[in-house]
């Protein structure tokens, strides 16, 4: 399953595609523009360098929030764009979920603040 995620809910932008729960191309831009700057040329990117079509996605996985209200809205419509566009499910994922994923596997023990 090929998966284009997209989480513009703060101040970094980050997309990237993940087929079968490996990482294929990410792009992280934390620089003075707006997600509503970035965003697109920064999926076209990652799609060209995997050298695959939007059509081949399976998916697309948004940050759902909590986040910036500008930015979780930027996302949410450029998500919605491409899903109908190439008529595929978006995936909503909560911002925090989606952060704490990262610490899958690990035996210590991690407090957020």
């Amino acid at each position: 399953m090929k998966i284009l995620g997209i989480d513009s809910s703060g101040m970094v932008a980050s997309v990237a595609i993940v087929s079968d729960n490996v990482v294929i191309a990410e792009y992280t831009m934390n620089h003075k523009k707006t997600h509503s700057e970035t965003l697109l040329p920064m999926i076209d990117e990652i799609v060209k360098t995997s050298e695959m079509k939007l059509e081949e996605l399976d998916a697309i996985a948004i940050a759902s929030g909590p986040g910036s209200f500008t930015g979780l809205r930027i996302g949410a419509a450029t998500a919605k764009g491409l899903a109908m566009a190439i008529d595929k499910p978006i995936v909503p994922v909560k911002t925090c979920e989606g952060l704490a994923f990262n610490m899958w596997g690990l035996r210590d023990l991690y407090v957020l603040l």
